[in-house]
C-alpha cells in the first residue's frame, strides 16, 4: 500500500510536471485569451462529460462566485448543468448534440468554448467545438494522452501527456486552477 501511495504521488507530480513543460505558454495563452473575453462582455462556456463535467462546473463556479479573492463575479457556465437541456437533446436527438444546441443557443463570437475530455475522443464535446468555430468563437481544450480527435480541432490544446486518467485529471483540475489564479492575478492583482 505505501508503495502504491509512493507510485501514485510520483505519477501526480510528474503528469503536472510534463504539462508545464510542454504547454506552460498554452497555458498564459488560455488566460489572456479569458481576460480579453471578460473585458468585451464574453463568457467562458464550459462543458466535458462525467468528472469533466465537474470540473466544467468547478471551474464556472470558481469563477461566478470567487477564487481566493473577493472580486466581482465573472460570466462563465457549466453547460452540463440543466438536466431538461441535456435529457430532451439527449432524448429528441442525440447524446452528441448536447453541447453542441447550447453553444447554438448561448454562444457569441466573443465567448470561449473550453471542452474538457480526458481522451481527448468525446464526440459531443467535438460537436460542441464544431458549432463555437461556426460561430466564431475560440476553442480551446484540456486533454490527456495524445490528445485524441480533439487535437486537430481547437484553436488552442492543453494536453496533459500523461497515460493515466487519475492523472489526467488531476493535472487538469491543477491547470484549471492555475487559469483561476493567474486571471484573478492580472486582473485584480489577486491576494
Amino acid at each position: 500500500m505505501h508503495e502504491l501511495i509512493d507510485t501514485s504521488l510520483a505519477n501526480s507530480i510528474s503528469a503536472k510536471e510534463e504539462f508545464v513543460k510542454q504547454s506552460r505558454q498554452e497555458l498564459l495563452t488560455l488566460v489572456d485569451w479569458v481576460i480579453d473575453c471578460f473585458k468585451k462582455g464574453g463568457k467562458l462556456l464550459l462543458f466535458g462529460n462525467g468528472g469533466s463535467a465537474a470540473d466544467a462546473q468547478h471551474l464556472a463556479a470558481e469563477f461566478v462566485n470567487r477564487f481566493l479573492v473577493d472580486r466581482r463575479p465573472l460570466p462563465a457556465l457549466a453547460l452540463t448543468t440543466d438536466s431538461s437541456i441535456l435529457t430532451s437533446v439527449g432524448n429528441d436527438f442525440s447524446y452528441d448534440d448536447i453541447f453542441a444546441k447550447q453553444i447554438i443557443a448561448l454562444g457569441k463570437s466573443e465567448d470561449i468554448a473550453l471542452g474538457i475530455s480526458t481522451s481527448g475522443n468525446s464526440d459531443n464535446v467535438i460537436a460542441g467545438f464544431a458549432e463555437a468555430a461556426h460561430i466564431g468563437m475560440k476553442t480551446a481544450a484540456l486533454t490527456g494522452g495524445s490528445g485524441g480527435k480533439i487535437a486537430g480541432t481547437v484553436d488552442l490544446l492543453l494536453n496533459v501527456p500523461s497515460p493515466y486518467t487519475p492523472h489526467i485529471q488531476e493535472t487538469h483540475l491543477w491547470i484549471e486552477h492555475m487559469i483561476c489564479w493567474l486571471v484573478d492575478e492580472k486582473m485584480f492583482g489577486g491576494k
